[in-house]
């Protein structure tokens, strides 16, 4: 039983670290502290983050990685836990998308067809891409590209959660989108394969969750959010789809950076490979997938057109964020030369 608010026990350290170690100690038999967790709050956004990045890899992570804590992942207090922070999070993505009045009202799949295209095109080249291509050193870039995690960071386990319960058209085609996404059958073109290629070609470093900006964090727990709620299955819909519509043109320009600074052969396939597809993904996704499925199912249109816009504000905020960040960097490098 969940215990009243009033009575919660509060927490004399960071929510994601009270997980962490009710986690480790549920592991060892011990399930007290995950009680202590009932009407907990975290500190501030981003050890909101960090929790519920805790709380998703218990859904999706790894076995290898996530090991035993696995157990716990329908926990009355883990489920609590999640449900609350979803709930505030989910309450300030519906308020910025209706003061932003993004055809809500779209629900025939031309307007959608037309209302996706105009998010996808919503600063389609950020500045950041563009800066990439043009001013970034070697090691902006790299860095940068750290924490991009590649265009498409995780696509492939988020389209195989997307296609549950679709038919027909919509459900061929995200087979097709995860079967490109597994280099059809090659295992030399898996696409995640490509991206550990370009991580030891250009010794690109790992950041750990703790080290990130907050945007990242964000932006990354946006696919567990959308991946661990069957219910947002239309939203997911749509964030997957402008991913697609967005990456192609971003990677031309990662490419570019990749000339214009004489990048290793080996850094080129991920990048190249999504250059190239994923303008032919993006439109098939939409031709396919959202087309179809707004045709049987109106209601799904406005949502599907919401999580393009939600994916759509995370990655700019995220974007802009990161090479702010590099920037304020090479200025403290300057002055202390």
């Amino acid at each position: 039983m969940t215990p009243p608010l009033s009575s919660a026990p509060v927490l004399r350290t960071a929510l994601s670290q009270a997980l962490a170690s009710a986690l480790a100690e549920a592991v060892a038999g011990d399930e007290a502290g995950l009680a202590r967790l009932y009407g907990a709050q975290p500190v501030d956004r981003r050890d909101r983050f960090l929790t519920l990045l805790a709380v998703y890899d218990l859904h999706t992570a790894p076995l290898e990685v996530v090991g035993t804590a696995a157990r716990f992942q329908g926990h009355p207090a883990v489920a609590d836990l999640k449900h609350r922070l979803e709930s505030e999070w989910l309450g300030e993505l519906e308020l910025a998308w209706q003061q932003a009045g993004r055809l809500a009202d779209a629900d025939d799949p031309d307007k959608v067809v037309q209302a996706m295209r105009s998010v996808a095109a919503r600063d389609r080249l950020p500045a950041a891409y563009r800066w990439l291509a043009k001013d970034a050193t070697w090691s902006e870039l790299v860095d940068f590209l750290a924490l991009e995690g590649g265009p498409d960071g995780g696509f492939d386990d988020l389209v195989a959660a997307c296609q549950i319960g679709l038919a027909g058209s919509a459900k061929l085609e995200l087979a097709q989108n995860y079967w490109d996404e597994m280099g059809n059958g090659n295992p030399d073109a898996v696409h995640t394969v490509l991206h550990d290629r370009l991580v030891q070609a250009v010794r690109m470093p790992r950041v750990a969750r703790d080290d990130q900006p907050v945007e990242a964090l964000e932006r990354a727990a946006l696919g567990g959010l959308l991946a661990t709620n069957r219910w947002l299955q239309p939203e997911m819909l749509g964030a997957l789809g402008l991913l697609e519509l967005q990456a192609g043109p971003r990677c031309r320009l990662v490419l570019q950076a990749f000339d214009r600074l004489g990048a290793p052969a080996e850094a080129y396939p991920f990048y190249a490979e999504h250059a190239e597809v994923d303008p032919r993904h993006g439109k098939d996704w939409v031709d396919k997938a959202i087309v179809p499925t707004v045709a049987e199912n109106p209601a799904w249109g406005p949502r599907i057109i919401k999580g393009a816009w939600w994916r759509s504000s995370v990655n700019l905020a995220f974007f802009e964020a990161l090479r702010q960040d590099l920037l304020s960097e090479r200025a403290d490098h300057g002055n202390a030369a």
